[in-house]
């Protein structure tokens, strides 16, 4: 018996067959590819507002003890400035609408074009934690030493 939670799939866009999805880029990636279900080539400007590209799917997580985040592709990223607007996108498990992806070119000199069908994106399923939060009372005292020192005070 698995502990993993079985996910729907509910396929919005039927070019997403032809384009290889579902799929992962390997026998060991994490990330589930996202395609940009675009009707035309967009090209975000260096450092303009970013885009909501479809991905054409709606994810049924459906387990709360999981969710969906979406990442960048690494080389897209790196090599081309295509990152994500929202820097990392969190698809809570009773969410079941459309994904979209928000795309945004990091780049300070050249437009990033994106094509129908390009793999753009990623999605990694992975476990959550909702730990019972207690409101403490301001105690003197005690705690971990660090204070409220914030970036950078651990020395490092």
């Amino acid at each position: 018996m698995s502990d993993l939670p079985e996910v729907g799939l509910r396929l919005l866009d039927p070019r997403l067959t032809g384009w290889g999805f579902p799929r992962w880029g390997s026998s060991a990636a994490a990330g589930l590819d996202l395609h940009a279900c675009l009707d035309a080539p967009l090209l975000l400007p260096p450092q303009g507002k970013p885009a909501l590209i479809p991905a054409g799917f709606s994810v049924l997580i459906r387990d709360p003890a999981w969710c969906g985040l979406i990442f960048p592709r690494s080389g897209r990223g790196h090599r081309d400035g295509l990152i994500l607007g929202n820097g990392t996108g969190v698809i809570d498990a009773d969410y079941e609408g459309p994904l979209l992806i928000s795309a945004w070119n990091r780049d300070a000199s050249e437009a990033v074009r994106i094509e129908p069908g390009e793999r753009i994106a990623q999605l990694v399923f992975t476990r959550i934690a909702r730990p019972t939060l207690t409101v403490l009372k301001d105690e003197a005292g005690g705690g971990s030493g660090r204070g409220s020192g914030g970036f950078g005070s651990s020395g490092l």
